[in-house]
C-alpha cells in the first residue's frame, strides 16, 4: 500500500476564503490581514473611518492580487455590523473568517480613570467582539465551516497595574473564546484567540519611553524588545487557515517570553 502523502504546507493555503478583519486598516489588524492575504484570502476590513479603510484594502488589492474591500461600522452596533456581514455575503458569497482585531485601551489608577472610560473599553473590546461573531455565525454554520480569531492579550492572562479596563475586557474575551469554542465546534467552526505581548503599535507608542515600559512591559519579555507588527502574522495565518482544524478555546500567545517567565 502506497504511504498516504500529507498535505504539510498546504494546510496553510486559503484560496477562495474570503475573511474579514476587524480594525484591519492599520497595527497588527493590518499585518494580519495581509498576512491572510498573502495566503490567497479575499480581505474585507471594516473600520470606522473608511478613507482609512479604503486605502488598506486598496494597498493590499494592489500587493496581492486578492479581492478586498473597506466596509464603515462601529462594532458596537450591532446593526451596523449585521448590515456589513450581509453586505459581504450577498456579494462575495461568505464569511468563512473573522479576525476580532478592533479594540482601545484607556490606562490609569482606578481612582483617576472614570466609569465611562471603562465603559468604554468594555464595549469595543467585549461587546464589539461579541457582536461581529454573532454576526458571521449563521453564516458560517449553514457553510458547516468558519474560523473566529479573537485578539485577547497577554493582559487577559497576567495582570498589569493601571490596566483595569484593558485586562478586565481582554480577560473577558479570553473565556468568551473558549465558550464559544465549545458552542461552535458542533457546527465545525474553530474559535480560538491570539494572545499578543508587546507590540509597538499606535497604542502603545505613547508609553514606549518610559520608564514602567522598559521596566515591566518589553523589560519583562525574554527576547527584551517590542514584537514588530509584522511577527503577528504567522499565528494568524495558522488559526485562520485548515493547520489549526483540531483546536478550539485555544490561547496562541505571541509575546517575546513575556508569561513563560
Amino acid at each position: 500500500m502506497a504511504e498516504e502523502k500529507l498535505p504539510g504546507i498546504n494546510l496553510f493555503q486559503m484560496a477562495g476564503c474570503n475573511a474579514l478583519i476587524t480594525g484591519g486598516s492599520k497595527g497588527l489588524g493590518y499585518a494580519m490581514a495581509a498576512g491572510l492575504a498573502s495566503a490567497g484570502a479575499n480581505v474585507f476590513l471594516l473600520n470606522r473611518n473608511f478613507e482609512e479603510g479604503n486605502s488598506a484594502a486598496e494597498k493590499l488589492q494592489n500587493d496581492f492580487g486578492v479581492q478586498s474591500k473597506a466596509y464603515t461600522a462601529d462594532v458596537t452596533n450591532l446593526k451596523q455590523v449585521e448590515d456589513v456581514v450581509d453586505n459581504i455575503i450577498k456579494e462575495f458569497g461568505s464569511v468563512d473568517i473573522l479576525i476580532n482585531s478592533a479594540g482601545i485601551n484607556i490606562r490609569g489608577p482606578i481612582d483617576e480613570i472614570t466609569a465611562d472610560d471603562f465603559e468604554k473599553v468594555m464595549k469595543v473590546n467585549v461587546d464589539g467582539t461579541w457582536n461581529v461573531s454573532r454576526a458571521v455565525t449563521p453564516n458560517m454554520k449553514k457553510n458547516g465551516w468558519g474560523k473566529i480569531i479573537n485578539m485577547a492579550s497577554t493582559l487577559g492572562i497576567v495582570g498589569l497595574a493601571n490596566r483595569t479596563p484593558y485586562a478586565t475586557s481582554k480577560g473577558a474575551v479570553v473565556n468568551m473564546t473558549r465558550a464559544l469554542g465549545l458552542e461552535l465546534a458542533p457546527f465545525n467552526i474553530n474559535v480560538n484567540a491570539i494572545c499578543p505581548g508587546p507590540f509597538l503599535t499606535e497604542m502603545n507608542i505613547p508609553i514606549a519611553g518610559t520608564e514602567e515600559a522598559k521596566k515591566h512591559i518589553v523589560g519583562a519579555t525574554a527576547l527584551g524588545r517590542w514584537g514588530e507588527l509584522n511577527e503577528i502574522q504567522g499565528a494568524a495565518i495558522f488559526l485562520a487557515s485548515k493547520a489549526s482544524n483540531y483546536m478550539v478555546g485555544s490561547l496562541l500567545t505571541v509575546d517575546g517570553g513575556w508569561t513563560a517567565k
